[in-house]
């Protein structure tokens, strides 16, 4: 068994190590960890893309678990809602994950970066919005739509992957009406399924590097358990604040990534 171990210096280890809980960090308040995690997966020597992919599942399934278990034992938020979403997100994520293996994530890149922007820009001219929770629907709808939600951002995370825990975000404050620490806390249920998700197609696969895996999954854990008490004594308006830094930084990336590809 492969563990991805065995050539890589210990400057590149300890780099992986610290972006591993950086990312847990970042993810645990308000997602897009992996714009930090995945760069330095794909330092590692001899790594093909598809395996930096799944080990970097392997690495955040660790993280938002645990900052999941923490937002959950402080902030109770409705399982009703969370599990639901939870469960079509994960199918959605394995269909993403799919699609992966035989799609280039370049085709949605631009998408992506115009709904970025968007959401930067509500969030930005609009301060109140996350301060409380205001339900904007009940009954069946308000499940409908979350398992919409659900189903769509897990076949983004399956397929591309950074910024979905901030998408998540954005959906359940903008379309649905919770404040910014209920829908972190939520959104950490749903990404710990959608990272099941594909790791359910990644592992079968053989495109796990186990030991490196585990390695940053330690790192992730660390950093996402302390990134949910951040957020958790911090309230809503850290978690505005952050989360705009993050989206700011996931339009740079990705606009590069944008860049680059139509100048090659």
């Amino acid at each position: 068994m492969v563990s991805g171990l065995e050539s890589i210096e210990l400057s590149t280890l300890i780099l992986i190590v610290v972006a591993g809980f950086a990312a847990g960090w970042v993810d645990a308040v308000v997602g897009g960890g992996g714009l930090i995690q995945l760069p330095a997966m794909l330092l590692v020597p001899g790594i093909s893309p598809v395996q930096a992919l799944a080990t970097n599942k392997m690495g955040s399934i660790f993280g938002t678990t645990t900052s999941a278990v923490t937002y959950y034992r402080r902030v109770r938020p409705d399982l009703r809602t969370a599990l639901p979403m939870a469960v079509i997100a994960m199918a959605g994520s394995f269909g993403g994950a799919v699609l992966a293996a035989n799609l280039p994530a370049s085709v949605f890149k631009p998408i992506i970066v115009v709904a970025l922007v968007a959401v930067a820009l509500f969030t930005a001219f609009r301060p109140n919005v996350g301060e409380l929770t205001r339900l904007r629907h009940s009954g069946h709808r308000h499940y409908v739509l979350a398992c919409l939600i659900g189903g769509v951002i897990g076949f983004y995370d399956g397929l591309i992957g950074p910024g979905t825990g901030s998408f998540l975000i954005i959906a359940l404050v903008s379309a649905m009406g919770y404040a910014f620490l209920e829908a972190s806390a939520k959104a950490k249920i749903v990404n710990m399924a959608t990272n099941a998700g594909a790791l359910l197609f990644f592992v079968p696969h053989g495109a796990v590097l186990w030991g490196l895996g585990l390695v940053l999954g330690l790192a992730n854990m660390a950093g996402g358990y302390l990134g949910a008490r951040t957020a958790v004594k911090q309230g809503n308006k850290f978690i505005r604040v952050v989360f705009l830094a993050v989206v700011g930084a996931l339009v740079i990336k990705l606009g590069s990534d944008i860049w680059q590809d139509s100048i090659a």
